[in-house]
């Protein structure tokens, strides 16, 4: 790349490659064996990380280490789980003394499983029974079949931008391409499409697909189908595109039209789960759901997912009546991690004071892109926010792909990296502040920001 005066200037991959070398040979190394040189798509050079991931060798608290040894505040947080940062000493340690009391899997119930599971239900104003499983996926998948047996109807209501996991049966309409997916606001043309090869063509006709804020929409759809639908599922607030927030009396809506029609509301709080406040988005909206999906911040860091909603319908497991299994299901490992992330999550203040943590930041990003000039947006709720680089307001998927300047996110995901500040470098994730970041990692952030700003308030290189 050349600048104005021709003179040759540094892309990103030549500027980091001296600062991550020893990430670039073990890419090279990784890839000879992993498909993609890492563990998930989304860790991969397609997902955004180019030229290759930095490679991880360390956690504490709300930083990370590479293996070069650069140290980055950690707004990733391993796309969400690490709610409570890096190696937790009260987490770490249940799940270490635990393993050394019980073992790790019996194939039968113990103790701390039930401990695990009053604690969920004490927290979760939806959930009065609750099982564990072992990804965010099994959860969703779990729901959705629960929801077409108790209610004895296939139709499933989902809506286009959310995510709700790899599963044949939901793996749709995520980020599709507008023109495959057609008219969002024309009723019986807006077609489901599955978000990637492999996924049966046939169950297609098993879904509705919907624009999300869209009250008119799904009013009209129950109007005429709702005798036909099992579930209408969402994510109470979408951040698996980005940060979009519910529009005021929206998920009101959802509640009492489901009740209506003697359809379910699943809440897909994989992400949102624990996040923002202890209850989950249904405490903050104050919304109950009929069946709830829990992954992520539940394990603080460890592997670990639950499906729970109302006796009634969780009812249909507990009488044998729905088959839901697992080797793994409520393993100690998982009971411990969810048993003492729930012990710390329960601290007097603990989420009131992180949200002003992560307000003074979002306001911090806002205020220097206003002052260099670029038109941005930051949208959220104090622990997980997205910086929009639009003039425009994003209130869906249609809007995020059509207004947002993804070009723009990568040139400032670039800068902050190189400053030592890590997150998602696709515009369609987002930034996570975990309840131990401090004013100190803020402050850190917004120097780093600022200087970003600057670059970005210029023309790009060779432009």
């Amino acid at each position: 790349m050349t600048d104005e005066k021709g003179r040759r200037t540094m892309g990103f991959a030549e500027s980091i490659a001296g600062r991550t070398e020893r990430s670039r040979a073990l890419f090279e190394r990784a890839s000879r064996t992993i498909p993609g040189g890492a563990g998930s798509s989304a860790r991969t050079v397609k997902f955004g990380w180019a030229p290759y991931p930095p490679f991880m060798s360390r956690g504490t608290g709300s930083r990370l280490w590479d293996v070069d040894g650069n140290e980055y505040v950690d707004y990733l947080l391993g796309l969400g789980p690490m709610i409570l940062g890096h190696r937790h000493p009260v987490v770490t340690r249940a799940v270490t003394d635990a393993v050394s009391e019980y073992g790790t899997c019996f194939g039968l119930p113990y103790e701390l499983e039930v401990d695990a599971a009053e604690k969920v239900v004490a927290a979760v104003p939806g959930i009065e029974m609750v099982r564990f499983t072992n990804s965010g996926s099994e959860a969703v998948g779990t729901a959705v079949r629960l929801a077409r047996a108790y209610t004895r109807r296939r139709l499933v209501v989902r809506f286009e931008g959310h995510y709700h996991g790899w599963q044949d049966t939901v793996y749709w309409s995520n980020h599709p391409d507008p023109a495959e997916a057609g008219p969002a606001d024309q009723l019986g043309q807006h077609r489901p499409v599955a978000a990637g090869p492999g996924v049966p063509a046939e169950l297609a006709e098993t879904l509705v697909v919907l624009s999300w804020n869209d009250p008119e929409a799904i009013s009209k759809l129950m109007a005429e189908r709702g005798h036909e639908v099992a579930a209408v599922i969402t994510e109470a607030a979408v951040f698996n595109t980005g940060c979009i927030l519910p529009e005021p009396g929206y998920l009101e809506l959802l509640r009492s039209l489901t009740a209506e029609h003697g359809a379910l509301l699943i809440f897909d709080e994989v992400i949102t789960g624990f996040r923002f406040c202890r209850g989950g988005a249904q405490e903050w909206f104050g919304v109950t759901p009929d069946l709830t999906t829990l992954a992520k911040g539940l394990g603080g860091g460890y592997p670990v997912a639950a499906v729970g909603g109302s006796t009634e319908v969780m009812g249909m497991i507990a009488q044998g009546r729905y088959s839901h299994s697992g080797t793994y299901n409520a393993n100690v490992v998982a009971c411990a991690a969810v048993s003492a992330t729930m012990d710390v999550l329960a601290e007097p203040g603990l989420y009131e004071r992180q949200r002003a943590v992560g307000n003074r930041l979002a306001a911090g990003l806002r205020t220097l892109a206003a002052e260099a000039g670029i038109p941005a947006s930051v949208d959220g709720l104090g622990t997980v926010f997205q910086l929009w680089f639009s003039a425009e307001p994003i209130r869906n998927w249609r809007d995020a792909q059509r207004f947002a300047d993804e070009a723009m996110f990568t040139r400032w995901w670039q800068e902050m990296f190189t400053r030592g500040v890590l997150f998602h470098p696709l515009q369609f994730e987002n930034l996570f502040v975990s309840l131990v970041h401090s004013d100190a990692d803020v402050d850190r952030t917004l120097v780093a920001a600022a200087e970003a700003f600057d670059v970005l308030s210029r023309p790009p290189s060779g432009a």
